[in-house]
């Protein structure tokens, strides 16, 4: 399965912010559209990634003042990202390994979508339903 078939099911709406947008601002977009996690892009690309767990980390070490600062402040600079004809299981591999929860996906420069790994464990189970029925109906049909 390739992750141009999670974004058709899931959609490929993917909510972005400039670098320069407050932490209170970024705050208010995972809420709004009740993500984890949200894409740093610029006129050249994408540029950063920032999740709610960042938010809390750096909170934690850095105390309220951190809400007025810059997004670019505390975005992972080095994106990891996939295009629409990768498989979801090399996604898969590629989340695990590096601890990665949420990949953006790029096609020729372009942002296209953004896969979770939410996402990818439910199009795994969702395979593995499937399997399980055909077998079922193998063994009952003899």
């Amino acid at each position: 399965m390739r992750i141009a078939d999670v974004l058709r099911s899931k959609g490929s709406s993917v909510a972005t912010v400039p670098p320069w947008t407050t932490i209170t601002e970024l705050v208010a977009e995972l809420a709004k559209h009740n993500i984890g996690a949200v894409v740093v892009l610029t006129p050249e690309g994408v540029t950063g990634i920032v999740s709610e767990r960042d938010v809390v980390r750096r909170l934690a070490e850095r105390g309220a003042e951190l809400l007025a600062r810059p997004v670019s402040e505390i975005m992972t600079t080095s994106v990891f990202t996939c295009t629409s004809n990768d498989t979801v299981e090399t996604l898969s591999v590629l989340m695990t390994e590096r601890r990665i929860r949420h990949v953006p996906v790029v096609d020729n420069g372009r942002l296209v979508g953004i896969v979770s790994i939410g996402d990818v464990v439910k199009r795994q189970i969702s395979k593995l339903q499937e399997e399980q029925a055909q077998l079922e109906q193998y063994i009952t049909q003899g």
